[in-house]
């Protein structure tokens, strides 16, 4: 876990902001050796509709064709 002294962390927010993000590592805030503060990485919220299941499912076989084949379908015999 990485320590920055609170003046370090006000001049460079943004900065240790983007790398708590980017490595998922918290940053410690102390002022005058004492740790006060602690920026940790947000979990992430699925909640997101598009994309939610990515990596939970496999596509076998072919998605595309009939279940039914295509002389079954009274509809087509007409």
């Amino acid at each position: 876990m990485k320590e920055m002294a609170a003046g370090e962390f006000k001049a460079r927010c943004l900065s240790v902001l983007k790398y708590v993000e980017a490595t998922r590592e918290p940053v410690v805030v102390t002022n005058r050796g004492k740790a006060v503060a602690k920026m940790v990485p947000m979990e992430t919220d699925n909640s997101d509709i598009f994309g939610f299941m990515a990596g939970r499912m496999k596509i076998v076989g072919d998605i595309e064709s009939p279940v039914v084949p295509l002389k079954d379908w009274k509809i087509l015999k007409k």
